[in-house]
């Protein structure tokens, strides 16, 4: 009898929901880890890498899908070159690497690549920190298809170079790259010709997402300058509010939805809260909240962390690293904690809901698992997975800014020197 029932607790665990991680924040690209199968306590113990692999210097996030991960990195010598790399999930065996020289000018924060290797349809999309947009066969590493952006497009440079991951809606690849009149462009994903452009924006850093409103298909991107809904399939403009910088284009958190309320937050800009109309493409504000200062501010203040919306709360970090949570209504602050992350400027964790725990991944290389309510945070365990290193950041010792990514029961994250795999499964 005993067999039998670890014989059906194995079948169990096996048919448990996995996922692939194929995209920036995810398969549905809104942060959520879904699958199931997962421990629900961190061990005294703390966890052990499955395997290591050494890598240079960046700060995209790895992506997985069909049993593979892909991140990209930078090296300055004896050239300055980005790289593109294809990793077994299982084993960690480098399956291939593409490089390519690229000298980065102009820019600052030169650690490396920024934006993360999206997989689609047994392609990957990688979007160098200068432009360079090259399209592989996921599996062998052949190149399908590329583009200098830079060269065809005019890019007026952000600060920090290219940030923005690639979507993919339908057919199409969307890239956000401040070229002149084509803020935002539109590929075939298969052959790369382009399909549309739009908006005269400045980029920013921040992913564009897809959502529904009014019972279509839409793209939200916030630019240097406006938050814009558009046509994903055309680029036709639906709505726009603005939302100038008053300092400099600081836009790199994703924005956020949660019913009819879209979110956006920045360090100097605080944040601004709008009300998306349910029957017609319209949006209006509902708060925006900002401080006097980086270090007196009012609402959320994010640097680098895209922030939760949990019923009527939202949960992020702020401008020096304090954990708030505020009334999703107003902007209220309702409390803020400083246990999940050591007080510092740019302070930066990733927040990953799974069912009612949210595992978070904070700048020094550690894993919490923890509650969120309007009552504060609670962990549950932490563990060390991975060292900061001083390429992203030459400050507090060095950073791990790179969000990870948590597939197939497994949680992958990079610092400037090394990829690791943790396996999070649980036993039967």
């Amino acid at each position: 009898m005993k067999t039998i029932a670890y014989f059906i607790v194995a079948l169990t665990a096996t048919a448990a929901s996995a996922d692939d991680w194929p995209q920036w924040r995810g398969p549905q690209a809104d942060g959520v880890w879904r699958e199931t199968g997962i421990i629900d306590a961190l061990p005294d113990s703390g966890l052990t890498a499955r395997w290591r692999m050494p890598i240079a210097s960046g700060y995209n996030s790895p992506t997985v899908a069909e049993g593979r991960v892909y991140v990209m990195d930078r090296l300055t010598k004896p050239e300055q070159t980005e790289r593109v790399h294809c990793f077994d999930a299982a084993s960690g065996e480098n399956l291939w690497s593409y490089a390519y020289p690229r000298d980065y000018r102009d820019i600052g924060y030169t650690a490396g690549p920024r934006a993360s290797v999206v997989i689609h349809d047994g392609l990957a999309y990688a979007l160098g920190t200068m432009g360079d947009l090259h399209v592989f066969d996921a599996a062998t590493g052949d190149i399908v298809w590329q583009r200098d952006l830079n060269a065809q497009y005019a890019i007026r440079m952000p600060v920090w170079g290219i940030a923005a991951s690639p979507v993919i809606y339908e057919g199409l690849l969307i890239v956000q790259i401040s070229g002149e009149g084509a803020c935002l462009v539109a590929f075939d994903h298969r052959t790369g010709e382009e399909r549309w452009r739009a908006l005269a924006d400045q980029a920013s850093y921040s992913t564009p997402i897809i959502i529904e409103q009014a019972g279509r298909q839409v793209l939200v991107a916030w630019t240097g300058d406006n938050v814009v809904a558009l046509d994903p399939a055309s680029g036709q403009v639906h709505w726009q509010y603005a939302f100038p910088p008053k300092q400099m284009t600081i836009s790199i958190a994703s924005p956020v939805v949660a019913a009819d309320r879209l979110f956006v937050t920045s360090f100097f800009d605080g944040s601004l809260m709008l009300k998306l109309s349910p029957d017609q493409l319209s949006a209006t504000k509902i708060w925006q909240r900002v401080g006097a200062s980086e270090q007196k501010t009012d609402g959320l203040h994010s640097t680098i962390t895209t922030p939760l919306i949990v019923g009527e709360h939202i949960y992020g970090i702020d401008s020096y690293g304090e954990f708030r949570c505020l009334d999703a209504a107003s902007g209220e602050r309702i409390w803020e904690d400083q246990t999940v992350i050591p007080r510092a400027r740019w302070g930066t964790v990733h927040l990953t809901p799974h069912g009612d725990k949210v595992w978070i991944f904070n700048e020094r290389g550690d894993l919490l698992l923890t509650s969120l309510s309007p009552e504060g945070v609670t962990i549950h365990g932490r563990a060390h997975l991975i060292e900061p290193t001083r390429d992203q950041l030459n400050q507090r010792g060095g950073v791990v800014w790179s969000h990870p990514a948590y597939a197939n029961r497994h949680i992958f994250v990079r610092n400037d020197e090394e990829l690791a795999c943790f396996s999070l499964a649980a036993k039967p």
